[in-house]
């Protein structure tokens, strides 16, 4: 779940002690005019859970009044990365010094989390990496030790960073503890400005946070910006059923999140495109019929690979349900079976029997045969 900028400044920063400018949320020019009355001269960004920002118009400089509503109304009328502008954040325009870039991720490598750090600020991450990796510090976080702001000192040692390195170094470890205390997926500040009168300020915010934390952090969970859905993924979540629509052309229907995902890397090793994530395990086999024509209804989807594997689970039970869908939606894309686990006797035979269909003995042969069935 994304928060908006204004949420994450609000929400996350500025509780933990993170300086942060003088802002305003506003929802129409006047309001905007009026808060650069109140401020003086502003920056007025678009409020949207997306990146790019600014190369696409949304972030403008202003001086007066006159000029925020002119602005405002202007990326009111935006859309930006398939959203549509409907707040503005009209912000106190700090005399910046030096651009700075901090960030607090997972790192996959080692499964610990990974603060970044680096003297290029303002500029897209990615680029910096290609094309000056040794501008990038990183730091591997062993989570029984944390990290706080000796950790962080010793990160920003040999960065000539001047007076403003005590004032970095304290933003860093509260970075880590947002991250850490807020389940956080990522805490990004992009650019993190040392002002010219020393200070240093956060003047933006990227947060995203872990969806199945929800529960903890429901003063977070409210603010979050809705998520961007297609009308498949729409009616997936109207019938209870986590779907994910992608742009391949082999469809996927598993049981149990870990082999959903197993499977997609299999058909991703053969040379092939999933179509999608979704998994009927639980009480969703009960919705086969909604889940398979979800599946189908993508018009990329030229084969299917139907994986179950029952520990607890009984694959005999799922494959009927999955049985019965296909004899009523009767569709016509080439199917590939993997069935293994308890109830595999009774779940082969099902299929075999009632859609003529002949289970693969093993996942990688069914993944690999509708890969081939659909390129």
């Amino acid at each position: 779940m994304n928060l908006e900028e204004y949420a994450a400044k609000q929400h996350v920063l500025v509780p933990a002690g993170v300086p942060t400018p003088t802002g305003k949320v506003c929802e129409n020019a006047e309001q905007a005019a009026a808060a650069v009355s109140e401020i003086g001269p502003s920056v007025v960004k678009a409020q949207v859970p997306t990146g790019k920002r600014g190369k696409s118009g949304g972030i403008k400089l202003v001086k007066t009044p006159a000029e925020a509503a002119k602005a405002a109304d202007e990326i009111l009328q935006m859309s930006i990365g398939g959203h549509r502008v409907s707040r503005v954040l009209v912000e106190q325009l700090c005399p910046i010094a030096r651009e700075l870039y901090a960030a607090v991720l997972i790192d996959v490598g080692s499964r610990s989390p990974l603060v970044l750090f680096s003297t290029e600020g303002g500029m897209d991450i990615e680029e910096v990496a290609e094309k000056h990796p040794d501008a990038i510090r990183r730091h591997i976080v062993d989570i029984h030790h944390g990290f706080g702001i000796a950790d962080a000192t010793k990160m920003l040692e040999g960065l000539d960073l001047g007076s403003s390195s005590a004032g970095v170094a304290e933003v860093l470890a509260k970075l880590y503890t947002v991250f850490q205390s807020k389940d956080a997926e990522l805490v990004e500040v992009n650019p993190l400005a040392v002002l010219k009168d020393g200070r240093v300020v956060a003047l933006d915010c990227k947060f995203v946070l872990d969806d199945s934390s929800t529960m903890r952090q429901p003063d977070l969970a409210k603010v979050a910006a809705p998520a961007k859905m297609t009308a498949l993924e729409e009616r997936g979540a109207a019938n209870g059923l986590k779907f994910i629509q992608l742009d391949g052309n082999v469809g996927v229907l598993a049981n149990g999140a870990g082999l959903t995902m197993t499977t997609m890397d299999v058909i991703d090793h053969f040379g092939g495109r999933p179509a999608n994530f979704l998994e009927i395990g639980g009480e969703a086999y009960t919705k086969s019929e909604v889940a398979l024509d979800l599946v189908l209804s993508n018009p990329g989807v030229k084969s299917l690979v139907i994986n179950f594997c029952g520990a607890f689970a009984r694959t005999d039970v799922m494959a009927d349900g999955v049985v019965k869908a296909w004899e009523t939606l009767k569709p016509t894309v080439p199917v590939f079976f993997s069935i293994h686990g308890t109830g595999e006797d009774e779940a082969v035979k099902l299929v075999r029997e009632r859609l003529g269909i002949e289970p693969y003995e093993f996942m990688e042969d069914a993944v690999k045969a509708a890969v081939e069935a659909a390129q």
